[in-house]
This record gives structure tokens, C-alpha cells and sequence, in this order.
């Protein structure tokens, strides 16, 4: 499927010349969404997955159903504040500032085979501290699967040796 068909580009949000890709619309549609979710998750399938990691909020739209058909876990990643145990606080630098995920403690066993699941990857920022927080926990990101892949802004080179698959490309 060509998933670029199913995303919306809007001009000039959040500020002028930034070409904001909204899934909304793939989320819309049950039959592309439905589709994703399958590519996604057969990519990897013969990982052996126990936990699939979603960073707030929309990587929770599409880890946790990666998570069913993997028959995995799903754990969130959240922003402060918002969960009720004891958490791992990571924070890290953004273009222009910093920012703070948090995750149970309890929420990853050392050994278990992690995937994290999110909608973009763009500078990788996001995904490299939910990384970052998973080998603190013991477990081992096998890969990182995304709906898209923002390559000019070369976040993949944040993960030289994990296995990133992307379903459309800008």
C-alpha cells in the first residue's frame, strides 16, 4: 500500500513552512489502518517480541495494537507526571529545549526483547530516550517500527545497529 496516499500533508503547521503530516486520516480509514498495523507488526514477527513501547500519545495509537498481534505486552511512555508508580525519568534535548518521558520501573524485565513502536521518527530524539530507558530497565530493543520516516532529518543514524522499519518515507 502506498501509505502516503492515507496521510494527510498540512501546510504551514504548527508554524510557517513546516509540512505537518497528520495520520488522522490513516487512523480513519479502518482498511489502511488495519493494513499498517499487519505490516508493522509481520515485520516483525520472528523477533520472539515481549513488549512493545509507545511514547505518548500517538505512539500509543499504534504500539498497542502492534502489541496484540505480536501477542506482547504494551507498555506506555508518558510525559510527567502521569503515571501512578514509580517511575524511570529521562529527560533529554530537543531543537529548542528539553523534554521529560517517564515509564514504570516495573514495566520492563531484564532480558525481555522490547519493540518500540511510534508514529514518526524525525530527529530520533524521542525514540533514542525511549531507548535509552529500556536498556536502563534490561531489556533489549530488537527494533523500532514507525508510520513515518522524516529521512532528511536523518534520525536513523541515531540507531546504527537497531532495525528500523518505516511504512512511508519523506
Amino acid at each position: 500500500m502506498d501509505y502516503k496516499t492515507k496521510i494527510r500533508v498540512i501546510p504551514d503547521f504548527p508554524t510557517p513552512g513546516i509540512r505537518f503530516k497528520d495520520i488522522t486520516t490513516l487512523l480513519q480509514d479502518g482498511a489502511a489502518f488495519r493494513q499498517a498495523i499487519d505490516d508493522l507488526a509481520a515485520a516483525f514477527a520472528d523477533e520472539k517480541i515481549d513488549v512493545v513501547v509507545g511514547p505518548e500519545a500517538r505512539g500509543f495509537a499504534v504500539g498497542a495494537p502492534v502489541a496484540y498481534k505480536l501477542n506482547a505486552g504494551f507498555v506506555p511512555i508518558r510525559k510527567p507526571g502521569k503515571l501512578p508508580g514509580e517511575v524511570l525519568r529521562y529527560e533529554y534535548s530537543l531543537e529548542y529545549g528539553k523534554d521529560v518521558l517517564e515509564v514504570h520501573r516495573d514495566a520492563i524485565s531484564p532480558g525481555q526483547k522490547v519493540l518500540i513502536v511510534d508514529d514518526l521518527l524525525a530527529t530520533g530524539g524521542t525514540a533514542h530516550a525511549t531507548a535509552k530507558m529500556v536498556e536502563q530497565l534490561g531489556g533489549e530493543v530488537v527494533g523500532l517500527g514507525v508510520l513515518i520516516e522524516l529521512t532528511y532529518l536523518k534520525g536513523r543514524e541515531m540507531f546504527p545497529n537497531c532495525r528500523i522499519v518505516s511504512l512511508a518515507q519523506y
